[in-house]
Parts: C-alpha cells; structure tokens; sequence
C-alpha cells in the first residue's frame, strides 16, 4: 500500500532526485519540501530522529562542504542534543538528505535496499 510521504530534498542533489524518482515509481504521492529554503524546524527534528531510530549523528551531512567549513568533526562530540538539533535546524545543508517522512516513520539518506523495507 503506498502511503503520503514528505520528503525534505535538495532539488540539485542527484541522490534525493533519485529517491524522488524511486519512490513515485512505487506510487508514493509526495509533498516535497526544500531542505534549504525550508528546513525542518528544531520541534520537526526532534520527532523525526525519534521516528527514525538513529542517533541525531547519522543525520549530519558528513561529506558536505557546510559541514566541513564550520569544522564539526572536531565541535559535534561536545555538543549537547539539543544544540545539534539546533544546528541542523539552522543550516538544511547541514542535514543527510533526503529526510523521507509519513509521521509515524523517518528514513534518512538513500539506499533501496533500506528504503524498499520500509516505504
């Protein structure tokens, strides 16, 4: 049964227009929302890292230039929960894409073979 999703994309990132691509085509219906322009707030990541199960460290975009610049390698192990969450909430860039999402589940990133289990 294919479900209403949310998915929270970078519309240049080829990864996210995959998983776009790949989730239409298992006739998802989706709400695409721009991980730059509108970023998921502190509250909204809150629940979403709770719905996916990982640790708010899996939802860092390790390898992109944001992450790198601001040198949080070296800064995210002191910080606290609560400032990570603020910092992916004030930087979209900073968030591993696509966040796939229905409210009761969260996916991050994009590997068929993890997402076919669970959308």
């Amino acid at each position: 049964m294919s479900k209403s999703l949310i998915v929270y994309h970078y519309p240049n990132c080829g990864t996210c227009r995959d998983a776009v691509k790949w989730l239409r085509s298992r006739g998802h219906e989706l709400e695409l929302r721009h991980i730059v322009e509108t970023p998921p707030s502190a509250e909204e990541l809150k629940k979403l890292i709770r719905l996916s199960g990982l640790p708010i460290q899996k939802w860092f975009n390790v390898s992109g230039n944001a992450y790198k610049e601001l040198g949080l390698k070296d800064k995210l192990p002191k910080l606290s929960d609560d400032e990570r969450i603020s910092l992916l909430a004030s930087n979209g860039m900073l968030i591993k894409r696509p966040v796939i999402a229905d409210g009761e589940m969260a996916t991050v990133g994009f590997k068929e073979e993890e997402l076919a289990k669970v959308w």
